[in-house]
């Protein structure tokens, strides 16, 4: 749920979202509430710190934006932030069409576009025993058309067996769907277009929207063309940018889009998106241009790491952002439910 109001705000507050918020004290001096988001209506905002909740009324507001996840561990920012918070961070990234929260658990629709935006994303503790919060996925995707689909995160290697929502859904037939890796980087260890020189007769284009040649590009899981809701789901994060190269090819009428990339952007993170390269113009390091473009945007947006998600088992795709400087830093898969 993103909070309508605007007022004060440097970027929308999600709610659910880490937050800071500067608000005026009785006495005229100003204090910091660092935390969780919780609730936010047209007169307040309360939120989850260290020290207990507040609540800060509207009207004292001086200023707030959204910040990312504080670190689980040592180390960098791309390699610090525990699970969770780093599958809290790319959910903004893709946000579907329609949400509701269960606990921690989020219920997302997206007309189908997507097992990103029409999946349960299981995320601690969904408030209500594990047979009941599946029966509440169950009757969420079942009344919008959708076939019930979970997304379990877990350590890379293995598919989380052991964790007691991973053995409910395998005892009760729910199968594995697409198992993926999430892999991070530090967003200044990344190449830059500067270091990517395109082949000759290429160009790079970069827009805020996804054009036509854009779209006519990009095939998700076959899809020959993108759907409405596809395309309000792409332009669902707080910014983005749409990479394309163009092969002019002797033609004048704009070229052919030969690789494509999507960058997004949350408090602190880039995400990259949509990569894909036309087979006729493979293995000429497109992919790594389209990346280092996303990389170059997101430098230029503060973002201080960036991750992608790559299918488990495409070891060309894993070569490609492994060289490019990406390390594996958890996993994650979908879990179907049976046909009733």
């Amino acid at each position: 749920m993103t909070d309508p109001s605007t007022r004060h705000l440097v970027r929308p507050l999600t709610v659910g979202g880490r937050v800071v918020v500067r608000h005026r004290l009785p006495d005229g001096s100003a204090t910091d509430a660092l935390g969780d988001l919780l609730a936010a209506d047209e007169r307040t905002l309360r939120i989850a710190t260290r020290h207990g909740e507040v609540v800060v009324a509207r009207a004292d507001v001086l200023a707030a934006k959204p910040v990312p996840p504080p670190p689980a561990r040592k180390g960098a920012p791309h390699t610090a932030i525990g699970t969770d918070d780093l599958e809290r961070v790319m959910a903004e990234h893709w946000r579907p069409l329609e949400r509701e929260d269960l606990g921690g658990w989020r219920l997302r629709a997206g007309e189908g576009f997507t097992g990103r935006a029409n999946s349960a994303l299981a995320l601690g503790d969904p408030g209500v025993p594990l047979p009941e919060a599946v029966e509440r996925v169950v009757a969420f995707h079942t009344a919008r058309g959708l076939q019930p689909l979970i997304a379990v995160a877990h350590p890379d290697g293995g598919l989380g067996e052991g964790t007691g929502l991973v053995d409910l859904l395998a005892g009760t037939g729910w199968t594995v769907r697409t198992p993926t890796v999430v892999m991070t980087a530090a967003t200044d260890d990344l190449p830059g277009a500067a270091e990517v020189p395109l082949p000759a007769g290429l160009r790079v284009e970069t827009a805020a929207a996804p054009d036509d040649a854009w779209l006519e590009r990009y095939h998700y899981r076959g899809l020959p063309t993108v759907p409405p809701a596809g395309r309000r789901i792409l332009v669902s994060a707080d910014d983005q940018v749409f990479v394309r190269v163009v092969d002019d090819g002797g033609v004048d009428d704009g070229g052919t889009t030969v690789a494509i990339a999507r960058g997004s952007l949350s408090p602190g993170w880039a995400g990259v998106t949509a990569v894909e390269t036309l087979p006729s113009h493979r293995r000429r390091g497109l992919g790594r241009r389209v990346l280092a473009e996303v990389a170059d945007w997101a430098r230029s947006r503060g973002a201080a790491s960036t991750y992608l998600q790559v299918q488990g088992d495409n070891a060309a795709a894993r070569a490609l952002y492994a060289g490019a400087g990406f390390a594996v830093h958890h996993a994650y898969h979908y879990r179907v439910a049976p046909r009733p």
